[in-house]
């Protein structure tokens, strides 16, 4: 691949992963890319680096356009490896670099490269003069790192956005318009769900903090460059970070002898027949993190599990612990499950829920070994009632 030019004289010459399919526990079927942006015409300014897997392909687009030891400057925006990977290896070819980050981000990659590197830290509004072209820095922290930081070309209009707005997509087309919205907010949805999430509130600021930039293009570290749909995902993001959902549910649960999955199935009928949609996702079928789109959207979360050795079965404990790290907040809560005998998985159900603030307008339901017809049919009633609940959220 060539370098793209996205902006005049600004290049992607990032890297594209075809292959991975595993991003720190989140399923990436698609690949990622990593993504660097050179701006060219007065200083040569690199925004980020790729994962250092992938240094020669990001050297090699950089060399069609200038010299790569003639970069002036080297934009940090983040310090996760996936960003700065290739900073030790780019470091050498250019020595006289100057490494811009914010204060966190010098912490940090001194503390992760253990080099005494040519730093600049910049405060939030800072400006730097390209010479005819002006870059400033605006500091989101816990979006999703302490040190991140995101950098705005202001006469191309162009937000180098580092994670915020990412997506995981290989694809040698650059531009969302190239890829299609539906695709586009699928990958943004997971993207933000497991990544994101955690930091509504600091997202909510820096949306604020930005807003009065003037923007036709972002270009974030992964995946695709947003020109075409950018009042769209400004809407999602305004959406997922004031923890919105949508009037439905989603019904998370494992069995081990089918009891389980018999309640879970009759919670759904309930739930549809009250008028609510339902996602099912079984975690013997579904990996943790393709079931977090669906909380980050529904109002109301179902969860169950068989009780296995006085608590929770593995999945659906694998599975809470991966949602309390994530924090989704303003949902309704309910848990199921059932046992043979101790029947303890439904109340450490109900203790995650409580933690992270849910409401539980319903008492759970614990049934032993296998449900008959007529808690079935209770069953089913229950899931009405909460989908009539839920109906009357704003």
């Amino acid at each position: 691949m060539q370098p793209v030019e996205i902006k005049p004289s600004v290049y992607w010459v990032g890297a594209v992963d075809w292959d991975i399919r595993d991003f720190h526990g989140y399923l990436t079927p698609r690949g990622t890319t990593y993504n660097a942006y050179l701006i060219t015409g007065g200083k040569n300014v690199l925004v980020d680096t790729v994962k250092q897997t992938h240094f020669g392909e990001m050297l090699s687009r950089i060399g069609q356009l200038v010299d790569p030891g003639r970069i002036d400057c080297i934009v940090a925006n983040h310090v996760e490896m996936d960003h700065s990977g290739s900073l030790p290896l780019l470091l050498e070819i250019a020595p006289r670099a100057e490494v811009i980050t914010s204060p966190q981000g010098e912490k940090g990659l001194s503390r992760h490269y253990k080099k005494d590197w040519p730093f600049k830290t910049v405060k939030t509004g800072e400006t730097l003069d390209l010479g005819g072209r002006t870059l400033q820095f605006f500091h989101v922290p816990m979006v999703h790192w302490p040190d991140s930081m995101v950098t705005y070309l202001a006469e191309e209009k162009l937000l180098l956005s580092n994670d915020a707005f990412g997506q995981h997509i290989a694809d040698s087309r650059r531009f969302d318009s190239e890829v299609g919205w539906d695709i586009l907010r699928e990958e943004a949805a997971k993207y933000y769900a497991n990544i994101v999430m955690p930091y509504g509130e600091n997202v909510k600021k820096a949306l604020a903090a930005l807003s009065g930039l003037e923007i036709e293009v972002i270009a974030p570290s992964h995946g695709m460059i947003w020109r075409r749909y950018l009042p769209e995902i400004f809407s999602c993001y305004r959406k997922w970070s004031g923890y919105q959902a949508d009037q439905k549910a989603v019904i998370v649960y494992d069995t081990m002898w089918g009891s389980t999955r018999k309640i879970a199935r009759a919670l759904q009928e309930g739930l549809e027949e009250a008028g609510i949609p339902v996602s099912m996702r079984s975690l013997k079928d579904n990996h943790i993190s393709t079931v977090m789109p669906d909380v980050l959207e529904a109002k109301a979360v179902l969860i169950g599990s068989p009780t296995l050795n006085n608590g929770l079965f593995s999945t659906v404990g694998a599975f809470l612990t991966y949602l309390k790290g994530l924090r989704p907040r303003q949902k309704i809560g309910f848990a199921f499950g059932s046992y043979g005998w101790g029947g303890q998985a439904v109340k450490e159900i109900e203790e995650v829920m409580n933690a992270l603030g849910w409401r539980r307008p319903l008492t759970g339901i614990n049934i032993q070994y296998l449900p008959g017809a007529e808690e079935l049919a209770r069953v089913k009633e229950t899931g009405k009632k909460l989908g009539e609940i839920i109906l009357q959220e704003n």
